[in-house]
């Protein structure tokens, strides 16, 4: 099988530093065997759209990887994302990103016992747990 593809879900207003660092470090520093690409839209699309692109993005992927930051109760794409993975049968899981953690607010579709710290070992057994999961059962 090809290395697990995951689509990052994040909020773009507060959390794409986090965004970039994340998927830099999947790329160059983690133990984790997977691939993050870009699959954000490169400009402002009408919603439908918007929805119809990403959730063709979504089905293509293994896992929905939520970035969860402080402000995360707010960020509408991202529990949009989360509802699209579900309807694909993509498996979910969170890692808590500047500063948030296990009192920061969730975004809609995301269950706390689904987040964990940012540590790449713990990450990488999360990915191997999704491929086991899901569409990838």
């Amino acid at each position: 099988m090809a290395e697990p593809r995951a689509f990052l879900s994040f909020d773009y207003d507060n959390n794409l530093s986090s965004r970039n660092l994340f998927a830099g470090q999947a790329k160059s520093d983690s133990p984790t065997p997977f691939i993050v690409e870009d699959w954000s839209s490169k400009s402002v699309l009408p919603e439908s759209e918007w929805e119809a692109l990403i959730s063709k993005k979504i089905a293509n992927c293994h896992m929905l990887i939520v970035l969860v930051g402080k402000s995360m109760g707010s960020a509408y794409g991202v529990a949009a994302e989360i509802a699209m993975a579900k309807d694909k049968n993509v498996p979910i899981f969170g890692v808590y990103v500047d500063g948030a953690g296990t009192a920061s607010t969730l975004p809609s579709g995301l269950a706390r016992n689904r987040v964990i710290g940012w540590n790449w070992t713990n990450i990488a057994a999360a990915i191997q747990q999704m491929m086991g999961e899901g569409k990838n059962a």
